[in-house]
Protein backbone atom coordinates (compact mmCIF):
# COMPACT_ATOMS: atom_id res chain seq x y z
CA UNK A 1 0.00 0.00 0.00
CA UNK A 2 1.63 3.00 -0.82
CA UNK A 3 1.34 6.57 1.05
CA UNK A 4 -0.49 8.12 -1.98
CA UNK A 5 -4.00 8.66 -3.11
CA UNK A 6 -4.87 8.71 -7.15
CA UNK A 7 -7.12 11.39 -8.44
CA UNK A 8 -7.67 10.33 -12.16
CA UNK A 9 -3.59 9.59 -12.46
CA UNK A 10 -2.83 12.70 -10.51
CA UNK A 11 -1.25 11.10 -6.72
CA UNK A 12 -1.47 13.32 -3.86
CA UNK A 13 -0.26 12.52 -0.67
CA UNK A 14 -2.98 11.10 2.12
CA UNK A 15 -2.01 13.62 4.44
CA UNK A 16 -2.77 16.56 2.37
CA UNK A 17 -6.23 14.75 1.59
CA UNK A 18 -7.11 14.36 5.15
CA UNK A 19 -5.94 17.92 6.08
CA UNK A 20 -8.43 19.16 3.68
CA UNK A 21 -11.10 16.34 5.36
CA UNK A 22 -9.59 17.56 8.76
CA UNK A 23 -10.39 21.43 7.48
CA UNK A 24 -13.38 21.23 6.32
CA UNK A 25 -14.48 19.46 9.46
CA UNK A 26 -12.80 22.49 11.60
CA UNK A 27 -15.13 24.51 9.67
CA UNK A 28 -18.27 23.02 10.77
CA UNK A 29 -17.06 22.12 14.09
CA UNK A 30 -16.25 26.25 14.73
CA UNK A 31 -19.83 27.19 13.25
CA UNK A 32 -21.35 24.75 15.47
CA UNK A 33 -19.46 26.72 18.50
CA UNK A 34 -20.70 29.99 16.71
CA UNK A 35 -24.10 29.40 16.96
CA UNK A 36 -23.95 28.34 20.58
CA UNK A 37 -22.24 30.94 21.87
CA UNK A 38 -19.70 29.29 23.25
CA UNK A 39 -16.48 31.40 21.80
CA UNK A 40 -17.31 33.49 25.02
CA UNK A 41 -15.87 31.01 27.31
CA UNK A 42 -12.21 30.98 25.57
CA UNK A 43 -9.79 33.61 25.43
CA UNK A 44 -7.76 33.10 22.05
CA UNK A 45 -10.36 31.70 19.51
CA UNK A 46 -7.53 31.07 16.81
CA UNK A 47 -5.69 29.04 19.30
CA UNK A 48 -8.97 26.75 19.49
CA UNK A 49 -10.01 26.98 15.99
CA UNK A 50 -6.02 26.23 14.91
CA UNK A 51 -6.85 23.00 18.11
CA UNK A 52 -9.53 22.23 16.48
CA UNK A 53 -7.92 21.23 13.24
CA UNK A 54 -5.01 19.73 15.06
CA UNK A 55 -7.21 17.27 16.61
CA UNK A 56 -9.26 16.14 13.74
CA UNK A 57 -6.39 15.66 11.79
CA UNK A 58 -4.76 13.65 14.29
CA UNK A 59 -7.95 11.45 14.71
CA UNK A 60 -8.18 11.01 11.08
CA UNK A 61 -4.69 10.24 10.43
CA UNK A 62 -5.45 7.37 13.49
CA UNK A 63 -8.39 6.15 11.88
CA UNK A 64 -6.76 6.36 8.28
CA UNK A 65 -5.46 3.01 8.32
CA UNK A 66 -8.70 1.23 9.31
CA UNK A 67 -10.16 2.69 6.25
CA UNK A 68 -6.90 0.93 4.16
CA UNK A 69 -4.92 4.35 3.55
CA UNK A 70 -1.25 4.30 5.10
CA UNK A 71 0.84 7.46 5.38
Amino acid sequence: MTGEVSFDGVFVPTLLVLAMIALGGAFVVTRLIGAFGLYRFVAYRALVDLSLFVLILGLLSILAPSFGYSL
